[in-house]
């Protein structure tokens, strides 16, 4: 009995490291806005009467989207692990440092997306999976393997990154109308300033492991700060659409304002200084405008 108990101790530890590791590999903090812009799609969708039902449907969406969101990042670094080992920002990732090998990857990996896929099909609607298939398939296919050869990666990985508040939309409704695509445009337009700044502050990791990234081919930093600002000035644009379009109020139009000059105030500093340190600031308001525009979306519609 003595013997077994250490046994049993180390294997249960053994397994909850494992499965630590699986986690690591979805990426939290990316599942994390992948969650909110999906549920935020899905609310914004809902008729003004509100049921179990919906609550139900908002469940199995949030769980289906980030499972097959988890999967493209775990399918996303199997495809990179060579190129994550050059790299200081991810030489601990569970594939670099072998807690998990190749193999169970892929079988968790490609369990979660068919799981995933499942759940939308017959939880919500074939058309939420589709777009979540798509969502996959286009991440690790296409933006994957164009990381190491054109700047334009960027841009093409944007369009995954952004059809998660669309899966919310056509989950909740079985179609994608124009408000969807708003949603689809401003998600689209952040992400482009967000990753800039990341690129900014990892372009060493990023030269030695040979991915193509703006800051990478762009020594002098003009093309980068270019890239920083007009694409700031169109999310503040693009933002206002919802009023323009009459699909938000007052609220949401204010909000907007407020947090898009913030946000393109950040971005000229940073054009101003090009430091490491406003580069990390610049991403802390990043990803703290978008769950905050989200926010005021959604009080918006509750308060109309």
């Amino acid at each position: 009995m003595s013997d077994a108990l250490p046994l049993t101790n180390h294997l249960q530890a053994s397994g909850l490291s494992r499965l630590a590791a699986h986690v690591e590999l979805t990426k939290p903090r990316i599942a994390s806005l992948v969650i909110v812009a999906t549920a935020v799609g899905y609310i914004l969708a809902l008729p003004a009467t509100i049921d179990l039902s919906t609550l139900a449907g908002l469940i199995s969406v949030i769980v289906g989207t980030t499972l097959v969101a988890g999967s493209a990042n775990a399918m996303n670094q199997l495809i990179e692990v060579k190129h994550d080992a050059k790299m200081i920002r991810t030489q601990d990732r569970p594939l670099v440092t072998n807690r998990l090998t190749p193999q169970e990857v892929f079988i968790s990996a490609t369990s979660a997306c068919v799981l995933g896929i499942f759940i939308l099909a017959i939880q919500c609607n074939l058309l939420a999976a589709a777009i979540a298939l798509l969502t996959f398939t286009s991440y690790v296919f296409i933006y994957t393997p164009l990381k190491r050869t054109t700047t334009l990666c960027v841009i093409i990985g944007a369009v995954p990154g952004a059809l998660p508040p669309v899966i919310g939309f056509a989950a909740a409704s079985g179609t994608i109308p124009l408000e969807a695509w708003l949603l689809f445009a401003i998600v689209f337009v952040w992400q482009l300033p967000h990753v800039a700044a990341i690129a900014w502050l990892h372009k060493e990791d990023y030269t030695r492991a040979g991915f193509a990234m703006l800051p990478v081919v762009d020594p002098s930093g003009l093309r980068t700060c270019l890239h920083m600002i007009t694409h700031s000035v169109t999310l503040l644009t693009v933002s206002f659409l919802p009023v323009v379009y009459g699909l938000a109020g007052t609220t949401y139009m204010i909000g907007a304002m407020v947090l898009g000059i913030a946000f393109l105030i950040v971005g000229i500093i940073f054009v101003w200084l090009r430091t490491a340190y406003i580069a990390r600031v610049h991403l802390f308001a990043s990803v703290t405008y978008l769950p905050s525009l989200f926010a005021v979306m959604v009080i918006d519609k509750v308060s109309t």
